[in-house]
């Protein structure tokens, strides 16, 4: 009767430790903008969001430099990669196909160690 008495206060104990690290760490990831990105999707996005990020070699298109800014920021922020079409082996830059939310809009990005350069649109 100890040992389920002793593992009950083992689980209160834990329990409360738990509530109060998950209360802790979302408030402190909310006051820092810090992320938690264990995924393969979320840690690609983090990469090439914390590099200097070059659009000046995008083809011509209808947006104006503002839109497309704000345009992948957005995608990058919210995106999904693909994975399948993307070229991942190549070295030393990469290649992601990043899809808006909906599938509406995607833009090709050449993930290098040093800088991010849009490719298309």
């Amino acid at each position: 009767m100890a040992f389920i008495k002793r593992l009950g206060w083992y689980l209160v104990g834990l329990s409360i430790g738990i509530i109060f690290l998950s209360i802790f760490l979302k408030k402190k990831s909310e006051e820092t903008g810090t992320e938690f990105c264990y995924f393969p999707n979320c840690r690609v996005l983090k990469d090439i969001r914390s590099k200097s990020f070059s659009i000046e070699g995008a083809p011509d298109t209808l947006y104006t430099y503002e839109q497309l800014d704000s345009l992948t920021k957005d995608i990058l922020k919210n995106g999904e990669i693909d994975f399948k079409s993307s070229d991942t082996k190549t070295a030393p830059c990469k290649t992601y196909l990043i899809f808006s939310d909906g599938k509406e809009r995607s833009i090709r990005i050449k993930n290098c160690p040093e800088k991010a350069f849009l490719e298309r649109l």
